[in-house]
């Protein structure tokens, strides 16, 4: 059994904040069906295989393991990934790694870390992958790698990380890995961006709302009243999106108007109460 055929084996604000974020999903390769079909240069590099998740679930992946040749140069390209309205985008990687001291042979050769990149455009770019126009998002090492002993246990230790690019300007982007002779596979690649949700707050309605790229920018959303209230002119109601897709806390308000009273964040008319009194002669 070859080495890659073992790998199938498996800024702070203080301020209180009003609920999670939305993650606004562009790209999940655990809940494809068919093959990703993303491209691999060279021939012999990363290769499409079919697997498990933690959970047992059915999953496409990709893995590489060529540690036995030295100047390893494997790229990995998705598709294109249109960008939506996000600007600040997270990407979620899933991927098991061995270590290369459980592999006899490869002092030299092996290597324990792989490259995330990112190139920006409008349309797909198709099976061409343009490797000097990629721009590095970062070096991705695992916490744990596992070794030849953990493989006869089936224990495959899986690591998360998660980076983030932005400001984007064009409509979408590819995502690229490139491996330098490492043993890996990439379980699950979860892109997304965030944005507040729709809210009431203060007899105010605030829109889903999208967070910003830069992380200490805010997004100053002025709210508008429900229905049958009025603006507090002095001091409208306003929240600010965070760059983690949550909201702030409010200031202003909107108030009931003449006849409504305040009632599960809305304005309901009073209730008229009738007297009726019998006269008796």
């Amino acid at each position: 059994m070859g080495l890659c055929s073992t790998l199938t084996c498996l800024l702070c604000f203080t301020l209180p904040r009003y609920y999670s974020a939305e993650q606004v999903l562009l790209l999940d390769s655990k809940e494809s069906q068919a093959e990703l079909g993303w491209t691999s240069h060279p021939s012999n590099g990363w290769e499409e295989i079919s697997g498990v998740d933690e959970n047992y679930k059915p999953i496409r992946t990709y893995q590489v393991c060529n540690v036995m040749e030295p100047n390893q140069n494997n790229w990995l390209q998705t598709g294109w990934i249109p960008r939506q309205n996000g600007q600040r985008i997270f990407i979620e990687l899933k991927f098991t790694l061995r270590d290369c001291n459980s592999i006899p042979g490869v002092v030299g050769t092996c290597k324990e870390t792989f490259n995330l990149y990112y190139i920006e455009s409008d349309f797909d770019l198709g099976r061409h992958i343009k490797e000097s126009k990629y721009i590095k998002i970062d070096t991705i090492a695992a916490d744990e790698s596992f070794t030849q002993g953990d493989l006869g246990e089936r224990k495959m230790k899986l690591n998360t990380e998660v980076r983030e690019i932005g400001h984007l300007n064009k409509r979408g982007f590819h995502l690229g890995f490139q491996d330098v002779g490492a043993c890996v596979a990439l379980v699950s690649v979860r892109v997304y961006y965030k944005k507040c949700l729709s809210t009431v707050q203060n007899l105010a309605v605030f829109p889903d709302t999208v967070a910003e790229a830069a992380f200490s920018t805010l997004v100053e959303v002025r709210g508008t009243c429900v229905n049958n209230s009025e603006v507090d002119m002095d001091n409208p109601p306003r929240m600010h999106c965070s760059a983690e897709g949550e909201w702030l806390v409010p200031i202003g308000k909107c108030t009931c108007s003449a006849g409504f009273e305040e009632k599960d964040g809305s304005c309901a008319g009073k209730k008229q109460f009738t007297v009726s009194i019998d006269l008796l002669e």
